[in-house]
């Protein structure tokens, strides 16, 4: 195995710890980059009231002075954002030779954020996603269209809206508020979003929520490890849905007993690329707890010895997506090889065989998007109709 993206190191435990020993800790949390920057939004490091450090959000590049702003933030209260990057007259002081550009959010965490910590650390143990939304910038000179607001919160009042938090995890109501009863809605249905990919990310709204304002940037904070796909048979139509199964936030590996095409240089968009017979490898994938309901799984490999046993463990599982590739003849087959194995009509009826939706398209990447959009509907209860020949509202709550 291949392992090929980056993982953002995690604090949070050191974090819930310090804070339930009565010890308050400054975190600093990338927030947005650009260019080359060295560390993805959702890079964090922490620093401690005795200055010990722990993570990472440059690679050492401007761990020095940010410390030093953590430090003060951590005795003062007062959340910062900071951008470090080439444009700014000190970068290369601070150590940002790189040519990219990040934003950084510090701010302090001390006991009063214990329920939400708490309730973040048990969907934790549980397995179960949640998600840490902090207002990082509110902006009081909004436009108009940003002012209309609850009763009792002023459109201008970035001071009290940032730093806020709220806090959705494992189901629950959500604890906290960002300021704003509409503003909470709208950044809970996103962040459910975000969640479902495992990737943290920003949002902005208006004061109140509006999709269309700019009055305040939120940063959601997902602790979700992304969903995995598995990708079986090395064929040119699976470096393809591997490549969007990335774009997508998948955590891709592609399978396939055959090592002359099984390699990382055919497949550079996937997470790891495995040589191993596929029915083998899903049910050690299983043993170990490795996949789940957010699975998804295509199999393109269209050889019976690969796919009936492979398909036969898949469908007897609730993984969230099950696709296999091949013409309506090879279909056909395949569910009788499956119905002789003791298969029931409901299992069978999961399999999406022939796999993706009618866009009529021809070469691998074309394929790969109707794959991609049959995967994304079934996921959220889409139709696979247009847009413009339905009703009602386009964002479905999550």
């Amino acid at each position: 195995m291949t392992e090929r993206r980056q993982r953002v190191p995690d604090v949070f435990d050191e974090a819930h710890r310090r804070c339930h020993a009565g010890e308050p800790v400054a975190l600093a949390t990338v927030v947005a980059t650009w260019h080359s920057a060295p560390q993805p939004p959702g890079a964090t490091m922490l620093v401690a009231a005795d200055g010990t450090v722990t993570g990472s959000v440059s690679g050492g590049c401007v761990e020095a002075d940010l410390y030093e702003r953590a430090r003060r933030v951590l005795a003062t209260g007062a959340p910062e954002l900071i951008r470090y990057g080439i444009s700014d007259d000190d970068a290369y002081a601070v150590g940002l030779t790189c040519g990219g550009v990040l934003d950084v959010f510090v701010e302090r965490v001390d006991s009063g954020a214990l329920p939400g910590l708490d309730a973040v650390a048990a969907a934790r143990r549980a397995a179960q996603p949640a998600a840490v939304v902090t207002c990082v910038a509110a902006d009081a000179g909004g436009s108009p269209a940003d002012a209309g607001n609850s009763p009792g919160t002023p459109s201008t009042d970035p001071a009290r809206r940032l730093g806020r938090r709220l806090v959705l995890a494992g189901g629950q109501r959500p604890i906290g508020s960002l300021g704003d009863d509409r503003l909470d809605d709208a950044a809970s249905a996103d962040t459910l979003g975000l969640l479902a990919t495992g990737h943290s990310g920003m949002l902005r709204y208006g004061y109140s929520g509006q999709r269309r304002g700019s009055g305040v940037s939120l940063f959601v904070t997902a602790y979700a490890t992304p969903p995995r796909m598995i990708v079986f048979g090395a064929i040119d139509f699976a470096a393809a849905v591997a490549r969007i199964g990335a774009f997508l936030g998948y955590r891709v590996t592609v399978c396939d007993a055959r090592p002359v095409f099984a390699t990382a240089r055919r497949f550079p968009e996937a997470d790891e690329v495995v040589v191993q017979w596929p029915h083998r490898y899903l049910r050690t994938e299983l043993d170990a707890g490795r996949v789940d309901e957010r699975t998804v799984v295509c199999v393109l490999t269209h050889d019976p010895r690969f796919d009936v046993p492979l398909l036969e463990l898949a469908l007897r599982h609730p993984l969230a997506y099950v696709g296999a590739m091949g013409s309506r003849r090879t279909h056909d087959d395949r569910l009788k090889l499956l119905g002789e194995a003791g298969l029931t009509e409901a299992q069978l009826a999961r399999l999406a065989s022939p796999i993706g939706l009618d866009l009529g398209g021809r070469t691998p990447e074309e394929t790969a998007v109707s794959v991609a959009a049959q995967i994304v509907a079934a996921r959220w209860g889409g139709t696979g109709r247009p847009l413009a020949a339905l009703d009602g509202p386009i964002h479905r709550p999550g």
